[in-house]
């Protein structure tokens, strides 16, 4: 070993390390530290220090060091120590210092426990001040929020779109307006510097560069800068006419254009494939892969196959198809897809080569007898495949429906046989059957099929259509019977369900039958009335009258003294009866309930309408005997005899009533009767005995007030006002004809302090309010009105015809904020959607108006300013037939509630006037929407 290895090994430890502080070296033997001219500062004497990176602090003196250490500035301010630290900042920091600090810190955290509920309550309540001083706008919002989550997808498509707000100026600042390069532009400037050898199919046609539609305009120049935009519009657009004349095709009086610009005919065309060639590939690639990997595999063969038809290669597609025939024989989709691809001949040879590999399959003989071009080789295709398969029922089925009716009997005759499970076949054959001999079917089917209810039902509608109506409610019960010996469910829907079949084949008996049979099946006892009303209204829907009429004639048997049950049965006639059975019905319904007065009414006026007047009297006769002392029954003989101008019948009649039985209405109608015969007299002291005997009733004081007014007797009108107002303060009309009559006058401030002393008496009502408004704005004083309407809607932010009111108060472009508001506030409130259909009128948006005015009159049908608005929306933008159907439908509704119904159908004038009469007169005196 060499001496080197040996110096190796033993290496010192401290080599390679860095040099200890304050280690100078050579100083151990006297060397000393020097500096060469290529440094910077100045050479060191051997007193100076060793080590450059400890040097000796120079001292300074105190005012020195306090200048430069001292900091005055707020950043170094601390409210307990003071500027630049604390006193002792300076000194060292030992244990004693650390155990202080540690015990300041644990007296102050612990006097902060003290007070941290203090302060952070005190903290929150400022945060919740600040919060609701200045909300945030999510916070300001989260109720509508929450709103959302109740809005319909119908409610979202009905409100209103928000109009531009912005002015014509600002509108056309912001705007910025692009005029798109015309296409013949951009081709012209690309094909400018290329050249072609070709000629298209129009430069073919229409001979080089003639253009189609006639010589160049004049004017249109090559040059780019003498473009003229408008006349490329033009002639791109005469160009696209002439295209589109091309490819057109009328069919029946319809342009009928191609969407790939081809052909019209696609009956006329091979399948195309509008894909990227790509996707043919590797969908071809990936089925080939298949049909190698699993060759057995038919949906792979069937998908190669249509690959190939869908690219236009049927020759492929129909070799493929054979192939995997060979591969899949026992594959009857394989086999009808080679079928539908090959020509005819050609397929009657797949087909028959098929048979051989699969003669029990029903597609394919169905397949086989379709290809045949004959009925004669249909027939005898079937006869051979039902010979192969005698227990298939869609075979029997689709053989027997080519057959005629007498081959077709014998055939079911043996389809039954071989298919005896089959309930189509069994009831197919009894329909081909004589009487006697259907019964003899049936009664087979029932044997072989015990469990099924339609063969009973067949069997019941049988017996029906020929005169054997006794049997029918036999039949029905042993099927029921029946099928539950047999553990057959008794499902009461279904039953019901037949019935209306029943009801819609002409089977009325049978119907009956089935639902006097099923209709309490699973119906508690308790519910039985709930559930049989919901039960004919459902049949009612359903046009199934019939059914509805044996569920009504079912419940009356079994309450027979319910008159809810008797007045629904009674609307439900005259909706979908005749008069005769209403009137049998009635009859049988006054027997039961002879205490029940509408129901005496109903049959008097349904006597009435059909003009046999005494039969109404009669009517009403006994119900006097039944009711001695009705005020509605008297009240509808005085109105019988008035209608039939039998006036002193009618005062007679009324003179009874008030000795027999006197109410405020029967006072009440004398005094119209005679005042609406002009006997003004008798009119004022009828009512004068009136008030003293009902001086709280406020209508008799309204028409003692109406008639002097009519008399031109102002002041007299004004105190009977008074009394009435100072009897029934209560009373919203009394008010407001007394305020209207000081407007009239001229006397504005009067009629003002009126409807004040009103709102005072009866807070919170929206028709005071409303006249208020109106009050403010027929004097021309809109501000007040505006402001008086927002008063109105804080006191009453559910009236509807407050919020209706409010819409056309606004100017038009705020209109639709309003009315979206209102119909969140009253969203089935009838003055309000009235309003939005008028809302909808002034912006010429008829198929949306026609839309609301129907949801008015379905929410309210009493309301005939609905009515009256939606027959002017008619008159002036429907046509005969709707008009007609809107005036058909306001009579059967008969509105009695409405601002302008009321003032024309209770003028004095109007008091023998109809429905159907009044609507035109109320129609007329709406004015249009503005």
């Amino acid at each position: 070993m060499s001496v080197q290895s040996l110096v190796s090994k033993k290496k010192k430890s401290f080599i390679g390390l860095p040099a200890p502080l304050g280690y100078v070296p050579g100083l151990g033997r006297g060397a000393t530290g020097f500096t060469t001219r290529s440094d910077i500062g100045p050479a060191r004497d051997a007193d100076d220090a060793t080590d450059d990176r400890h040097p000796v602090p120079i001292k300074k003196s105190r005012t020195q060091e306090e200048e430069e250490e001292e900091d005055l500035s707020e950043a170094n301010f601390d409210e307990f120590a003071g500027y630049g630290g604390s006193l002792c900042s300076k000194d060292p920091y030992d244990k004693d210092d650390e155990e202080a600090d540690a015990i300041y810190e644990a007296v102050d955290k612990r006097m902060d426990e003290k007070r941290k509920e203090r302060r952070e309550e005190k903290l929150r309540q400022e945060l919740e001040k600040f919060r609701q001083e200045r909300p945030k706008i999510q916070q300001q919002f989260s109720d509508l929020k929450r709103d959302l989550a109740q809005v319909s997808s119908d409610e979202w498509m009905s409100l209103p779109e928000v109009g531009d707000a912005r002015n014509r100026k600002q509108r056309n600042a912001r705007a910025e307006k692009f005029t798109p390069v015309p296409d013949s532009v951009l081709a012209k400037a690309a094909s400018s510097g290329s050249m072609n050898t070709n000629l298209s199919a129009q430069e073919q046609k229409f001979g080089g560069l003639t253009s189609p539609f006639g010589t160049i305009t004049p004017g249109f120049s090559t040059s780019s800068s003498d473009i003229d935009m408008r006349k490329i519009g033009q002639a791109r657009n005469t160009l696209m006419d002439i295209k589109l004349t091309q490819v057109s095709d009328s069919v029946t009086g319809q342009t009928v254009v191609d969407p790939k610009g081809y052909l019209t005919d696609l009956q006329s065309m091979l399948p195309t494939h509008g894909g990227d060639i790509n996707d043919v590939k590797k969908a071809r690639l990936l089925l080939k892969s298949v049909r190698e990997t699993n060759p057995k595999h038919p949906p792979a063969w069937i998908a190669s196959a249509r690959l190939e038809e869908v690219t236009g290669k049927v020759q492929a597609a129909r070799n493929l198809i054979m192939k995997g025939c060979e591969e899949c024989p026992k594959s009857e989709d394989v086999w009808l897809e080679a079928a539908r691809l090959m020509p005819g001949d050609q397929a009657k040879a797949v087909i028959a080569q098929s048979v051989r590999h699969l003669p029990n399959s029903v597609r394919v003989w169905i397949k086989a007898a379709e290809i045949e071009p004959e009925l004669k080789a249909k027939k005898r295709v079937f006869r051979k495949a039902l010979e192969q398969i005698p227990n298939s029922v869609k075979l029997w089925k689709t053989a027997v429906e080519l057959e005629e009716e007498e081959d077709a009997r014998i055939m079911l005759s043996r389809a039954v046989e071989c298919c005896s499970t089959s309930v189509e076949l069994w009831l197919a054959l009894a329909r081909l059957e004589t009487y006697e001999n259907a019964r003899k079917v049936l009664n087979k089917a029932r044997e072989n099929i015990p469990t099924d209810r339609q063969i009973w039902i067949t069997a019941a509608k049988l017996e029906e259509a020929n005169g054997n109506t006794a049997m029918v409610e036999k039949i029905v019960d042993r099927a029921i019977n029946s099928l539950r010996s047999n553990m057959v469910e008794i499902n009461r829907e279904q039953w019901i369900k037949d019935g209306e079949d029943c009801e819609k084949s002409g089977s009325i008996i049978t119907c009956q039958s089935i639902i006097r049979n099923v209709i309490s099946v699973g119906v508690e006892e308790e519910d039985r009335k709930h559930t049989w009303m919901e039960d004919a209204d459902s049949c009612a829907s359903h046009q199934a009258y019939e059914c509805a009429r044996a569920i009504y004639a079912h419940a009356l048997t079994v309450f027979p003294s319910k008159k809810s049950i008797w007045l629904r049965a009674a609307y439900f006639e005259k909706n979908h009866g005749s008069r005769e059975s209403l009137e049998a019905l009635l009859k049988r319904a006054v027997a039961h309930c002879p205490k029940a007065e509408v129901l005496w009414l109903m049959g008097a006026k349904s006597k009435w309408l059909a003009g046999d007047v005494p039969a109404a009297r009669s009517i009403l006769a006994l119900a006097f005997q039944a009711n001695p002392n009705s005020e509605e029954i008297w009240l509808a003989a005085v109105k019988l005899e008035s209608e039939n101008n039998e006036f002193e019948r009618a005062r007679r009649l009324l003179q009874k009533a008030r000795a027999s039985a006197p109410t405020a209405r029967v006072f009440m109608k004398s005094v119209k009767l005679e005042w609406c015969l002009q006997d003004i007299s008798t009119a004022k002291q009828l009512l004068d005995d009136a008030v003293s005997h009902y001086p709280d009733f406020a209508k008799l004081w309204m028409m003692k007030g109406q008639i002097l007014q009519q008399a031109s007797k102002m002041e007299e009108a004004k105190e009977a006002y008074n009394q009435g107002l100072r009897k029934c303060p209560q009373s919203t009309g009394l008010w407001l004809l007394m305020s209207r009559q000081e407007e009239k006058l001229g006397h504005l401030t009067k009629a003002r302090s009126i409807m004040e002393k009103a709102r005072l008496k009866n807070p919170r009502c929206p028709e005071l309010w409303l006249e208020a408004v109106r009050v403010e704005n027929r004097a021309g004083l809109r501000n007040i009105a505006s402001t008086l309407m927002a008063k109105a809607l804080q006191e009453c932010p559910n009236s509807g015809i407050l919020w209706a009111e409010a819409i056309f108060m606004e100017p038009r472009p705020q209109r639709k904020t309003k009315s979206v508001d209102a119909l969140r506030k009253c969203e089935h409130d009838p003055n309000v959607l009235l309003a939005a259909s008028r809302l909808f009128w002034t912006e010429r948006k008829l198929s949306k108006t026609r839309d609301w005015f129907n949801r008015t009159v379905k929410i309210d049908p009493d309301l005939g300013d609905t009515w009256a608005n939606f027959y002017k929306f008619e008159l002036m933008h429907g046509d005969e037939r709707s008009q007609n159907e809107i005036l058909k439908r306001c009579t059967a509704a008969e509105p009695h509630h409405g601002e302008y119904w009321c003032e024309i159908s209770k003028d004095i004038k109007h008091w023998r006037l109809r429905t159907e009469e009044i609507l035109p007169l109320v129609a007329n005196a709406i004015p249009l929407p503005t």
